[in-house]
């Protein structure tokens, strides 16, 4: 309805401009003008009237942005007093206080190279060593490899962990992804059939279970004395069951291009390799980038199920500074910002998707 309204006022705006009277008029016609739109008119309005306002009586008005859990009990509304007092455990978790400043710097290192990395302009051969160094070196930071002073991973928590595993597996995924989505069509037969094992299996289980895997069942099949760190356990855990779904993603984006773009890239002389990396990927990628997103948004909020193997991500330690007795249980208040926190950053990229889809005009003449 929204739209049909704005688009009717676009409409005669692009004509003339537009009397106070005649913008109600359409506004009239759109909200009542007929029985379906008076019934979605009269059913948003209850829903702000039961929910939204309430809501908003709740956070805003009725709230204790400052003070103690006293000041809050005397209070019907939001104890924000909590988020002000809990709020750097539930960043950062059980990471050392006096450190926190590494845990910052390492999610900036990070936020700032996946911002490049949306840029088309910075897509290049380049690109790559960038990850690596900025990888490196955000985990350096992270480590306390740089201080002298090391953290131990089971430290690691809050939103820097959400952060690096997502932006992480996702990375690391990436390239795996379109070696196994290049190996399942691939005329070699053991070689296919290996990456059809692998994607299957893996798309065929939960996160859940891989994690488990990784944490209980492959420690016992390492030699004596030999151990991997849990979180790299996990880590690569999240790398490899991603990988298996973006191969998917991937293969989904070869299928769609013409057969004619491979007989032309043969035609040309070019060599398997060549005619991967120069025209066939490019194409098949920028064909399936909502699909990418999409991935990258789901791997965000999945990173939550790390919980089952011990691990605190930002949601966990947001559910944790709430069982403080000493603040009446505030969930809904930790809730509440963890659930902005990832409905912003995944609102973000979504709008990033769009955007980028018509940067690159996909699906649009310059495809056809």
């Amino acid at each position: 309805m929204t739209m049909a309204l704005s688009e009717l006022i676009g409409r005669a705006a692009g004509r003339k401009p537009l009397t106070w009277a005649e913008r109600w008029s359409l506004w009239r016609r759109g909200l009542f003008g007929s029985p379906v739109n008076l019934a979605i008119t009269v059913a948003f309005l209850v829903f702000v009237w039961f929910v939204v306002a309430p809501f908003l009586r709740w956070a805003l008005v009725d709230a204790t942005w400052f003070g103690t859990a006293k000041d809050c009990a005397e209070r019907s509304g939001a104890c924000w007093a909590f988020i002000t007092e809990k709020g750097r455990f539930i960043l950062f978790g059980l990471y050392p206080n006096d450190r926190d400043w590494q845990a910052a710097l390492s999610v900036a290192l990070v936020g700032t190279l996946v911002v490049v990395t949306g840029m088309p302009r910075f897509w290049n051969r380049r690109l790559v060593l960038v990850w690596l160094a900025a990888l490196g070196a955000a985990l350096a930071v992270m480590s306390g490899a740089l201080t002298g002073q090391l953290v131990p991973t089971d430290k690691w928590g809050g939103f820097p962990l959400t952060v690096l595993l997502s932006v992480i597996g996702f990375a690391g995924a990436f390239p795996l992804g379109i070696g196994l989505a290049l190996a399942r069509r691939s005329e070699m037969r053991l070689l296919r059939w290996m990456a059809i094992a692998f994607i299957e299996v893996m798309r065929g289980v939960p996160l859940i279970a891989v994690l488990y895997v990784s944490t209980l069942i492959f420690p016992l099949m390492l030699p004596a004395g030999a151990a991997i760190d849990k979180l790299a356990r996990a880590q690569i855990a999240i790398i490899l069951f991603v990988a298996a779904y973006m191969a998917e993603i991937v293969r989904a984006g070869l299928q769609s291009l013409p057969a004619g773009q491979y007989e032309a890239a043969r035609s040309l002389g070019l060599s398997w390799g060549a005619m991967m990396r120069l025209v066939v990927l490019p194409q098949a990628l920028r064909a399936v980038i909502p699909a990418f997103v999409n991935l990258g948004i789901g791997l965000f909020l999945d990173t939550t199920l790390v919980i089952v193997i011990g691990l605190f991500d930002f949601l966990n330690t947001a559910r944790v500074a709430a069982t403080d007795v000493n603040w009446n249980g505030s969930y809904n208040e930790a809730y509440t910002v963890a659930a902005l926190v990832y409905f912003s950053l995944s609102y973000a990229a979504s709008r990033y998707s769009l955007w980028l889809e018509k940067r690159l005009r996909v699906g649009g003449p310059l495809d056809r």
